[in-house]
């Protein structure tokens, strides 16, 4: 669900700006920054990286295991759905002679997300069945925090833009017990008429 969430993101900011800048191929692709030996992904060389940068549990929603009903005098108990919250990170990498063309598709992916901060499936129909909607905060980073995030990542600063993408739900729906609605079984009813 994680990879199809940005994915599809990715597929919309790239609808946008091939549409509005004439781009014959895709600009923005998922992807790491580096390689797992801590190469630079070479792939990505004049693209838009869309990639994950944290995961975090919503802790504003409380949730209950769910009582489901099976059947007569049955109930079944399943896990709380999980709300999360991905991070997630745009970065133009780009070379020192297209570092404005960085800046410009950097830009205009703001402005896409700032005019489009709700995915629903009315709007997306492509979304993944069990999300709801999708909303993208910007997310404020001072000096010290992207630092510290850059220097986890690969040591070198790239113009960036972080967003906070709510409400990703992994459904508890897996029951786990079955129990009995009735306390005691009923043997003597028509003793007492």
């Amino acid at each position: 669900m994680i990879a199809k969430t940005l994915t599809q993101l990715a597929a919309q900011l790239n609808r946008f700006l091939r549409q509005n800048f004439k781009l014959d191929e895709d600009i923005v692709l998922v992807s790491n920054l580096n390689e797992s030996d801590g190469s630079a992904c070479t792939h990505i060389n004049n693209k838009l990286a869309l990639f994950l940068v944290g995961i975090e549990k919503e802790a504003a929603i409380r949730n209950k295991p769910t009582l489901l009903d099976s059947g007569f005098s049955r109930s079944a108990n399943s896990a709380p759905a999980l709300h999360l919250n991905l991070y997630v990170m745009l970065a133009a990498n780009f070379n020192g002679a297209n570092y404005s063309d960085a800046l410009t598709l950097l830009s205009a992916s703001v402005s896409f997300f700032q005019r489009n901060p709700v995915f629903s499936r009315q709007s997306l129909p492509e979304l993944d069945p069990a999300i709801e909607q999708l909303t993208l905060d910007l997310e404020n980073l001072s000096i010290q925090d992207a630092s510290n995030l850059w220097g986890m990542l690969s040591g070198k600063y790239l113009p960036s833009v972080l967003y906070k993408v709510r409400m990703l739900s992994f459904d508890g729906a897996d029951i786990y017990a079955q129990s009995s609605l009735l306390s005691k079984p009923v043997s003597d009813i028509g003793s007492r008429l």
